[in-house]
């Protein structure tokens, strides 16, 4: 059986000034708490409040995999637009040109996944101390 939601009649009406509203703002900030009431409620209630640690490091390396993501999927992009160039080729020299396009694609593709797998790896490094 479900429990039923505990149904809250009674209000309680609440002046601060402007300096406590910031802190309870912080608060609930680093908390894991939604609302403001469900943080006003378990502090005059006694409940404990879940505080959220930010980790720097990992905030940094999820900034750092978007944004080589974003630049992979770019490539990954360029390279089935060759692959589908390719396969509408019919001449030999339609095929050396698109060889000498595709040459600088397949470099900056591999000079991008050479530079994630080091990200990666300088990452693990300074995790795994």
């Amino acid at each position: 059986m479900s429990e039923q939601p505990i149904k809250r009649t009674r209000w309680l009406t609440l002046r601060l000034s402007e300096q406590e509203y910031r802190q309870l703002q912080a608060q609930l900030q680093q908390s894991t708490c939604r609302k403001m009431s469900e943080l006003a409620r378990r502090k005059l209630l006694g409940r404990p409040v879940t505080v959220l640690q930010r980790n720097q490091s990992l905030d940094e390396f999820m900034a750092e995999l978007v944004r080589l993501r974003r630049e992979l999927s770019s490539l990954g992009s360029n390279f089935n637009q060759a692959v589908k160039k390719l396969h509408t080729l019919r001449q030999l020299s339609e095929f050396q040109g698109w060889l000498l396009v595709w040459d600088a694609g397949r470099e900056a593709l591999l000079a991008k996944t050479g530079e994630i797998q080091d990200r990666i790896n300088q990452f693990a490094d300074r995790w795994l101390q």
